[in-house]
C-alpha cells in the first residue's frame, strides 16, 4: 500500500478498558493471533471496535463483557480519558487487518475498577481474542505493548493514575 492511498485511510472508532483491580493492578493480556509475530511477548488491555449507531461507553462495556467475560454490573466507571488517541498500524499490518479499511484507531478508553474475583474472569469467551491475563503494574504498560500503541499506554498511565491517586484519598 503506497503512502498516499495510506493517508487516504479514516481512523477506526474504538474503544479500549484500562480496568483496575483493588491494589489499582490493571488487566493485561496476550492477544490469540500475536503467538508467531513479533509481538507474541505483548499484553495489552481490552479494546475493540465501536458499532455503528453505538455510544464509546456502551461499546466499552460490551467489549469488556465480550473479551473478558466480565459484565458491566461487576465494574465500576471512574473516568473517561480526556483525549481521543490515535495511532497508525505499521506498515507490516496495512492491508491486512479490518479488511484494509482501516490506516489505525482513533479510541476513546475508560478508567473502570473491577468489583468481582479473579476466578470470575473468563478470557475463554465466544470468540477469545486472548491466550493468558494477568494484573500488571499500571507503571509497566508501555514497556509491554506492542510499540505502535507505547506512546498511548504512557499517556493514559500518567492522566489515569492521577486519578486513581485522587480516588484512594
Amino acid at each position: 500500500m503506497n503512502d498516499e492511498k495510506y493517508a487516504q485511510l479514516p481512523y477506526r472508532p474504538c474503544v479500549g478498558i484500562m480496568l483496575v483491580n483493588t491494589e489499582n493492578r490493571v488487566f493485561v493480556a496476550k492477544r490469540n493471533d500475536n503467538r508467531t509475530s513479533k509481538w507474541k511477548d505483548a499484553w495489552q488491555m481490552p479494546q475493540g471496535g465501536i458499532d455503528e449507531g453505538e455510544e464509546a461507553q456502551d461499546a466499552a462495556f460490551r467489549e469488556l463483557e465480550e473479551e473478558t467475560g466480565i459484565r458491566a454490573n461487576a465494574v465500576k466507571l471512574i473516568a473517561q480519558s480526556n483525549n481521543e488517541h490515535f495511532y497508525d498500524l505499521p506498515e507490516e499490518l496495512l492491508g491486512k487487518l479490518w479488511k484494509g479499511k482501516w490506516r489505525g484507531q482513533r479510541q476513546y478508553w475508560f478508567l473502570m475498577r473491577y468489583l468481582g474475583e479473579d476466578n470470575a474472569i473468563n478470557i475463554d469467551t465466544e470468540i477469545p481474542e486472548f491466550s493468558e491475563w494477568k494484573w500488571s503494574k499500571i507503571e509497566d504498560l508501555s514497556d509491554n505493548i506492542v510499540p505502535f500503541k507505547r506512546d498511548i499506554y504512557a499517556n493514559l498511565a500518567q492522566e489515569f493514575s492521577t486519578i486513581l491517586k485522587i480516588e484512594n484519598k
